[in-house]
Order: structure tokens, then C-alpha cells, then sequence
């Protein structure tokens, strides 16, 4: 039968997990529900049973694979957008080859960093995705530099079967062959990849280098709720713009998507639904659990995907491709799995030795500065989300360096960004209410098999674009909204806290809109500057970082008031605070004689605790 039980007794908090057990009493033998403790009048029982499944719990295997499944779904779609932007860029989407190396190794990468982060990493159950805070920098300056992608003086490559140099001249352009301009694009798109390559290995040591330091944690004594919130806020100014090419194409089945996920899992998410379930005592029998609530986002996607699919039978949508409606069909990418390789394994320098271009560089540098802080209020929202304690300086500062190393390990491999903590992910954990780290390892393991298995990533890339923005209304909604709650921990009475997250906010967006409104007006005297201050200007989170930052530190306030010391001292808030874990998520899975070390209190991503007294005296009890 399936039954939920509470934590062990030497767990510090109640939790609710489940599994299948053979033997039951007489008194369960005639249902199959799910039963909820309660403690009441305990402050404890309103917060023990907010989660199906808490960050250490273990669901059924069968569960943890639907599970991981739905998460990888809800990213993948992110996954294709970023690997295009990045083709894009380089000046390579014209070549399908190219595009689909790039995708299968940012799927492969995604699995990765996932997998690394919820073992080694913060341990939280975070995926990882490709970061958009790397490619939105070299948008902004590709659209600030109309030669951007124009033929320079070149030197052909010997993969090409050429080894002199072609100055691109207007007499040589007259000259020129199709087949030889094709060949000389192509290897422009190959030198921007090479150079995204090596500007990404330099800026994932310094991002590593934060992390292993200890200097992320740091930071935090300067970095709290004020600045953080208006960051994260501002970097989703995109998101709409991101969200709104996939909406466009049908409006009525995005509504059909989303709506089902909210109802399923808002307005029924508190019943439970029969289904049927096999043991070896009772066989075949019904049991009483809310896996709508579990699988909302997927069933949303599922029935959306039914509705495009019967419109599409029906030719009640265009088969016009240059129609916007044309994309809501389930056909309209059929051409993306046969193109797609059966298996294919991105390896090291697949486009060529690392390459560097001090733009670009500066662009990967504020993209991983801005990762940074992502990063750090995804991780606060997560453990909010979870119903854990905010994370302690040891579980960021690794987090970060696992970040950095895998920026660099990206980098190597050719992707053209690095990956980061996705906030939609986040969101779907509020949702489906399942924050079992072990379904994100399925993710993992998911994502590398669709790195490697072209063809089958390939199906689900087909999925309509009305039915990918519906979901992305609901997983970055829901995001949304627990980062506003972070300011639960800042004083909103405070004149001073609500000027400057409102000055912050506004800022950000008043810069980045003249940026990109009046290109002209920033004149340093010359273009290759000009280039690089219209990227700093155009990213509306940097702005709003930097003015919430500097006033947060700068006007008068108590560390209470800023939120400061709700986020780094949790233990001294309010004991209403009850958690479904406690601070043993965070902890590195190492020995624990190993932390005793002295030499681990040296290392900033290490957890120290020194043998105490107390620990003996205990430990004999």
C-alpha cells in the first residue's frame, strides 16, 4: 500500500514521505489514502505538510521518473531558445550542422551541471540551464554593432582547403563566388564560436574563482533582499519578450495550457484523484493520492498539445509558414527530427581552439556578474520555496564555484554560454509541490541522454510554441512571485527600503530603454568603446544592481531592517519559522570525521565543525 510517515525521530523537523509498503494493518487494509499527520495546536503541522515530497525524501521510482521528466520538459524549450540566440550571434543560423552540435551540447551541459549541483554543489534541488545573462550582453552588442557579422579581413582556414589571406575588399566582393562567400561565412560563424569558447573558459575561472575563495560569501555581507530582488526582476524584463514569440502564435491554446496547469494544481490541488496501484498482498487495487496536483504543468502541456493537435487535423490552423499561427501546428518542425543524428557526443574544441575578443569578454564578464547574484536569490527562493533555511555561506560559496567550474567546462566543450540556476524550475517545484533532489538527478541523467540521442530530444523540441508559452506563463509566474517574497525578511514600513527598490527598479529600466532607444548619443571618441558602454547600458539589471546596491550600503539602516539578518542568522527569527529540513541539506556529502579537520575551516566551501564536549556527551545518549 502506499503510506506517508513522518521524519525519523532524531530528524529536527517534521517531513511526509512515501512509500510502498506489503503488510498493512487491519485498520488500512480497505483504503489507500493519504494520511497527514497532525500535531494541533503545533505551529508545526501548517508548515510540515506544505510539500508532497521535501528536498531528502525519496519518492517511489516510478514517480521520481515522471516526475523528472515533466522538469525536463518545462527547460527544454529554454534550452532550443538559448542555442539559437547563440547561433544567432555567432553569425551561424544558416547552418544546421552548427545549430544542432550547439543544442545537443547545451542539453549535454544541462545535465551535467545539474547533476553536480544537487551532489556537490548548493544541494538543493536546482536545475541548471543554459543562462540567458551571457547572451542577452552579446545581443545588445551585436545590435549596437551593424558590422557585427560583415566579412572582415580573413584568413581561411586549412579545414577549407585554403591558407592565404583574403582581404574583403569591395573590387574582391565582385569577384566573389557564392561558394566562396558561403565559405568564407561559415568560417566567420566558426572564429565567433572559437572566440565565445575562449572568452567563456577565462570568464568561468574568475566565476569559479568567487566561489572557491570565499569571496561570494563575502559579498553577502553587502548583498541582501534590496539589492537582490530588484536584480532578478529587472533581468526578467526579457523574459515577456522571450515568452510573448511563442504566445503570439495562438493565444487560445497558451490560455488552454495554462489554465489547465493553474486549475489543476491551484483550485483542485488540495483533493486527491483515484488511481490504481499494485502490491503483493492486495494486488491490483485504488488508492486516493493528488497526482494532479504533482503533474499540472505536464498535464497542462499534454491537453494543450491535444487541443493543437486536433486544430491541427482539422486545418482549423494555417498552413501558411510565414504565418504566426503556423508554428501552434504540431507539424510545423516535423523537418527537426529527420534532420537530427541518431548519436552524437560533443567533445572539446568541436569548432576549433579557443579565441579571444576583449568585447566579447567584457560581455561574458557582466553576464557572470550577473549570474552570480541570479544565482544567489534562486538559491534563497529555492530554499524558500522548499521550506528550508536560507543557505549558509559554505552551501553558496560552493554552489558558485560549481557554477564557475562548469562555465569552464562549457566553454571547452563549444556551447557559446555558460548555465545557470533556472527560475522556471523553481516555479514548477511551487506548483507541483515536489522538491525531492532526486528527481533532479533524474533530470540529469535525462538531459545527457538527450545530448547524446539526437533524435529523441528532437521530438519534444517539435512541441507547439503556444503550448511552451503557456507553461512558461505559469513556471516564471509562479517564479515571480517567490522572489517578491523575499521581502518578507525586508522591513516594508521602511520609506528607505521602498525608495530604493522602487528607485532601483526604475532605473534599470529608464537606462536600458534610452540605450536601446538612442544608440548615437553615447560618443567616447570611438567605436569599439562605444560598443562596449551601450552593452553595459543595455543590461537593465546591472543598472538596478549597481544603484540598489550602493544605496542599500550606503543609506542608514539596521542589518533587521534590510533583511540582512533574516537571510544569514535564520536560528535568531521567529521560532513561527518551522521547517520541513533542517541545515543538514546544505551539508557536503563527505565524512563526517572529515569535518572535523581543522584544515576544512580554512577552505571556504567546506562545512567545519569542531569536536565539541557536547558532541561526546551526546553521542552516548
Amino acid at each position: 500500500m502506499v503510506r506517508f510517515h513522518q521524519n525519523r525521530k532524531d530528524e529536527p523537523f517534521n517531513s511526509m514521505t512515501i512509500h510502498v509498503d506489503e503488510t498493512s494493518t487491519s485498520e488500512d487494509e480497505n483504503s489507500c489514502v493519504l494520511e497527514i499527520p497532525s500535531n494541533e495546536g503545533n505551529v508545526e503541522d501548517r508548515y510540515s505538510v506544505d510539500l508532497l515530497y521535501n528536498v531528502s525524501d525519496r519518492p517511489p521510482v516510478v514517480l521520481t521518473v515522471i516526475m523528472g521528466f515533466q522538469q525536463a520538459l518545462l527547460s527544454l524549450s529554454v534550452s532550443l531558445v538559448v542555442s539559437s540566440f547563440v547561433a544567432d550571434v555567432a553569425c551561424a543560423g544558416d547552418y544546421m550542422d552548427i545549430r544542432t552540435n550547439l543544442l545537443s551540447s547545451t542539453l549535454l551541459m544541462n545535465g551535467i551541471t545539474t547533476g553536480l549541483m544537487v551532489t556537490l554543489g548548493i544541494r538543493l534541488p536546482l536545475f541548471q540551464g543554459p543562462s540567458g545573462d551571457y547572451v542577452i550582453p552579446l545581443i545588445a552588442l551585436q545590435l549596437a554593432d551593424k558590422d557585427f557579422c560583415k566579412l572582415p579581413a580573413f584568413q581561411m582556414d586549412a579545414n577549407v582547403n585554403r591558407s592565404f589571406t583574403m582581404n574583403i575588399t569591395s573590387d574582391f566582393r565582385d569577384n566573389i563566388t557564392d561558394r566562396d562567400e558561403q565559405i568564407l561565412k561559415r568560417q566567420l560563424a566558426i572564429t565567433k564560436l572559437q572566440e565565445f569558447q575562449g572568452c567563456l573558459i577565462l570568464a568561468g575561472v574568475i566565476h569559479c574563482l568567487v566561489g572557491v575563495t570565499g569571496a561570494v560569501g563575502f559579498l553577502l555581507k553587502f548583498i541582501g533582499p534590496v539589492t537582490v530582488v530588484p536584480t532578478i526582476l529587472l533581468g526578467g524584463i526579457y523574459v515577456p519578450r522571450a515568452i510573448s514569440k511563442f504566445t503570439k502564435c495562438h493565444w487560445g491554446i497558451t490560455g488552454i495550457t495554462a489554465f489547465t496547469a493553474v486549475f489543476m494544481s491551484l483550485y483542485i490541488g488540495h483533493r486527491k484523484m483515484p488511481f490504481l496501484i499494485w502490491s503483493k498482498k492486495k494486488g491490483l487495487h485504488l488508492c486516493w493520492y493528488p497526482l494532479h496536483q504533482v503533474f499540472a504543468v505536464l498535464i497542462g502541456m499534454v491537453v494543450g498539445w491535444t487541443v493543437s493537435a486536433v486544430m491541427t487535423s482539422t486545418g482549423f490552423l494555417t498552413d501558411n509558414p510565414r504565418s504566426h499561427e503556423f508554428f501552434a501546428r504540431t507539424d510545423a518542425r516535423a523537418g527537426i527530427i529527420s534532420n537530427a543524428s541518431w548519436f552524437y557526443v560533443p567533445y572539446p574544441n568541436q569548432f576549433g581552439s579557443p579565441k579571444f575578443d576583449v568585447g566579447v569578454f567584457v560581455a561574458f564578464l557582466i553576464g557572470t556578474m550577473i549570474s552570480i547574484l541570479d544565482s544567489i536569490g534562486d538559491y534563497y527562493a529555492c530554499a524558500r520555496i522548499c521550506n528550508v533555511p536560507p543557505p549558509p555561506r559554505h552551501g553558496v560559496n560552493r554552489g558558485i564555484a560549481v557554477e564557475g567550474l562548469c562555465s569552464i567546462v562549457s566553454g571547452v566543450i563549444g556551447c557559446g554560454h555558460a548555465t545557470s540556476t533556472f527560475g522556471g524550475n523553481i516555479g514548477a517545484i511551487g506548483i507541483t509541490k515536489v522538491a525531492s533532489r532526486h528527481v533532479f538527478l533524474v533530470v540529469s541523467i535525462i538531459y545527457i541522454l538527450f545530448g547524446i540521442m539526437g533524435k529523441v530530444s528532437a521530438v519534444f523540441i517539435t512541441i507547439p510554441y503556444p503550448v511552451l508559452g503557456g507553461a512558461m506563463i505559469v513556471m516564471f509566474g509562479t517564479f515571480i512571485g517567490v522572489v517578491l517574497s523575499n521581502l518578507s525578511a525586508v522591513s516594508l514600513s521602511s520609506t528607505r527600503n521602498l525608495a530604493i527598490i522602487g528607485m532601483a527598479i526604475l532605473m534599470g529600466i529608464l537606462v536600458s530603454h534610452w540605450a536601446e532607444k538612442n544608440p548615437g548619443e553615447i560618443n567616447t571618441g570611438s567605436v569599439y568603446y562605444d560598443n562596449i558602454v551601450k552593452t553595459l547600458f543595455s543590461i537593465p539589471g546591472l543598472c538596478g544592481c549597481v544603484l540598489a546596491c550602493f544605496l542599500d550600503n550606503t543609506v542608514p539602516g539596521t542589518a533587521k531592517e534590510r533583511g540582512i539578518t533574516a537571510w544569514h542568522n535564520p536560528d535568531n527569527q521567529d521560532q513561527k519559522n518551522v521547517y520541513s529540513s533542517g541545515m543538514e541539506v546544505y551539508n557536503p556529502p563527505v565524512p563526517d570525521s572529515w569535518k572535523k579537520w581543522k584544515l576544512m575551516k580554512y577552505l571556504p566551501i567546506c562545512l567545519y565543525k569542531p569536536p565539541l564536549e557536547s558532541d561526546v556527551t551526546d553521542s552516548s545518549m
